[in-house]
């Protein structure tokens, strides 16, 4: 039998035998089973390019009818990132086995416009910040059971694999046990996968033995091996836990326990310290645990209309006011912002991202050594539109302080995962410099305009003194950062707490000290 390309490439004779034709009608037979395959092989691809565009038309649908509702489910948020990062890269590696010009170019157009890597990897590490702060185990998030939410937003076993990798590259073994045990429990369970079994017991059991689970990693070792006796590293790896863990027990003077038969989950084992030293009260007050709220503070705590010490805009119709904590003094006032004033404040910041302004804030933020993760963040100025001048003079009047020296307003939208950790919103002794350029001293009080409600997670807390304030659309909370003598009040340092579900917007006005003179004097103590 010819090969195919000699029965294009070269001449016949022109007299050829019985024999031979016979051949060539089995050759032509051969070609014409091979062209059969080649089109079963488009029609292959092709139905995988329709089954793909299907499932993105319905995904695309349901995200597009409310975006901002959509992407406040954060597994959503992460599949976003993780389809535009790999899943369309996917794609186009298949149409280019047969190249498309019109799909390669609209590729190359918005390619531009893809999360990369980084942001892929990031948006993995905040469903980890989530799963941490409010104590979640890996499959609420792969079966889409949040708190008080329960949606069809599901994490599949190659996702599940994929979020433990992330944390494994990270040196993270922590969660990826955690991840690596949920893509293996999906698997187990018969749910369909790419992955195998033999590479998420690969990662598994190393992730273990980093945890410092030997019997356990010997265990799951065996079961690699056991799928994939020829495995490169599985035979190595199983004979040096062995030896490790019998070394240990002999200077021990133990004997050997098998591992335990309980499934791997939260709190199987400890999560590794890291630089935040209040970690545990932060996060406990963001799932609403720890608060020192008693009934003998909030006895005294009140509510009362705010007409600003008689100001004249507010005679007619004063401010609703009500205590959040009593020292110290946080207030919350109510109908700060309508609808209307929210809509035109989030329409003027949109397009305002990376303004230069928000890079020299990220360098404040990153002298403290803060983490934060904010999806934008823009400055606005009276100038910009009435709303702006009328919100500045708002706070003006309920506050009774100048905002001629405060900071232009900030509007933040935190993404998924979004949160600010603890910090001081005044700058400390040994940040002198902080606020220099701007020639109006330190930051005296804060007010926080909430702009959206927040399904889930997103609170205000201060960790110093167990309170914790949730977002509440169109109100705002306000309180001093520093004595009137001048001197910090280190008992405000807060934190923004991770948004489990929803979208939190807000607007912040930082005023500083100077005009405050007599609007604010000083008192007779350091601390008054």
């Amino acid at each position: 039998k010819q090969d195919v390309k000699l029965f294009f490439t070269h001449s016949l004779p022109v007299s050829l035998s019985a024999g031979q034709m016979t051949d060539l009608i089995y050759t032509e037979k051969e070609l014409v089973q091979s062209l059969r395959e080649y089109i079963k092989a488009e029609e292959s691809k092709l139905a995988a390019v329709k089954s793909w565009a299907n499932k993105l038309d319905d995904l695309t649908r349901v995200s597009t009818s409310d975006p901002e509702g959509y992407l406040g489910h954060p597994v959503n948020a992460y599949k976003l990132m993780k389809r535009l990062n790999t899943e369309w890269t996917e794609l186009e590696s298949l149409v280019l086995q047969n190249p498309s010009d019109g799909f390669i170019s609209n590729m190359s157009t918005h390619r531009q416009y893809f999360p990369d890597e980084e942001d892929a990897t990031g948006a993995a590490k905040a469903l980890m910040r989530l799963q941490d702060t409010y104590q979640l185990d890996s499959e609420a998030f792969a079966r889409g059971k949040l708190p008080g939410v329960h949606s069809d937003a599901l994490l599949s076993v190659d996702d599940c694999y994929d979020m433990g990798k992330t944390a494994y590259n990270e040196a993270d073994y922590y969660h990826a046990v955690l991840w690596m045990q949920q893509a293996l429990k999906q698997l187990d369970a018969g749910e369909e996968a790419v992955v195998s079994k033999a590479d998420i017991l690969d990662y598994l059991s190393y992730s273990v033995y980093q945890m410092g689970d030997l019997p356990r990693a010997i265990e799951l070792t065996r079961r690699l091996v056991a799928i994939d006796s020829s495995h490169q590293r599985a035979g190595g790896n199983l004979r040096y836990f062995e030896k490790l863990l019998f070394k240990q027990l002999n200077e021990m003077n133990q004997a050997y326990e098998p591992p335990s038969e309980e499934p791997i989950q939260l709190g199987t084992y400890s999560r590794p310290k890291d630089h935040l030293p209040e970690r545990e009260t932060y996060e406990a007050l963001c799932r609403g645990e720890g608060l020192k709220m008693n009934e003998a503070r909030r006895r005294r705590l009140f509510c009362r209309y705010q007409d600003g010490q008689m100001n004249p805009r507010l005679l007619l119709k004063p401010i609703k006011e009500e205590d959040e904590w009593d020292s110290p003094h946080i207030v919350r006032y109510m109908n700060i912002l309508s609808d209307e004033e929210i809509g035109k404040i989030k329409e003027l910041a949109k397009p305002r991202v990376l303004s230069e302004s928000v890079c020299s804030y990220a360098v404040y933020i990153l002298l403290q050594h803060v983490l934060v993760l904010l999806l934008f963040s823009a400055w606005l100025e009276a100038e910009d539109d009435p709303v702006i001048a009328r919100v500045n003079q708002r706070i003006e009047d309920i506050t009774g302080l100048t905002v001629d020296t405060a900071e232009l307003l900030q509007v933040a939208n935190y993404g998924v995962g979004g949160q600010y950790e603890p910090h001081y919103d005044f700058s400390r002794k040994d940040e002198p410099d902080a606020f220099k350029r701007l020639g109006t001293g330190n930051r005296v009080a804060t007010f926080l305009n909430y702009m959206s409600d927040v399904e889930a997670g997103g609170a205000t807390v201060f960790p110093d003194f167990g309170a914790a304030i949730w977002p509440r659309k169109g109100t705002a909370v306000f309180w001093y950062n520093l004595f009137k003598s001048g001197e910090g009040d280190y008992r405000t340092r807060h934190a923004a707490c991770p948004v489990l579900v929803g979208s939190k917007w807000v607007s912040n006005k930082w005023i500083h000290e100077r005009g405050q003179e007599f609007r604010r004097p000083c008192g007779l103590t350091e601390v008054d």
